[in-house]
């Protein structure tokens, strides 16, 4: 199942692109699915994962968390603060 996956700061910077279409495995069905899978992919994704708890989702514009399951659009990124 193809599904657009969007990383933000420097998620982004260690992925190397923004966004990307992927075919994901039919055993990857959660975001804490996803960044596993996503790390053990390639070196990109090793180094961006590193730390998979602190990664934050977003599936098709909502806040989830790490066992939500996986929607058309996927964005992951670092913890955020603001004031």
């Amino acid at each position: 199942m193809a599904m657009t996956v969007s990383y933000f700061a420097w998620v982004r910077e260690r992925m190397g692109v923004a966004e990307e279409v992927i075919e994901k495995p039919a055993t990857v069905a959660t975001v804490r699915e996803l960044v596993a899978w996503l790390a053990e992919r390639d070196e990109r994704g090793a180094l961006a994962f590193v730390e998979p708890g602190r990664i934050r989702a977003a599936i098709d514009g909502a806040m989830v968390g790490p066992d939500a399951l996986l929607g058309d659009e996927v964005a992951l990124f670092p913890p955020v603060t603001g004031g």
